[in-house]
């Protein structure tokens, strides 16, 4: 899923670190890096970061309730 205009980054993190599943970060190049390392969750998203707003990122989500913590986060923030 494509997500956008992530303005509290914290709390996407959270969200992510509350799924069960993997959760992965598809770049550019379309390699997915696991959202739930700390490490990757730094150094992946690092780059992107534009005046502390995340513009536009493709995520991976396998379990259908971490799908819907996601899409709940997307629409109610």
């Amino acid at each position: 899923m494509k997500v956008s205009n992530i303005k509290d980054i914290d709390k996407f993190f959270a969200v992510v670190d509350s799924c069960e599943g993997r959760v992965e970060l598809v770049t550019g190049e379309g390699d997915r890096l696991n959202l739930k390392s700390k490490l990757s969750q730094y150094v992946s998203l690092a780059n992107i970061f534009s005046g502390g707003e995340i513009p536009e990122l493709e995520i991976v989500a396998y379990e259908k309730d971490d799908i819907d913590k996601l899409m709940s986060f997307m629409i109610n923030g």
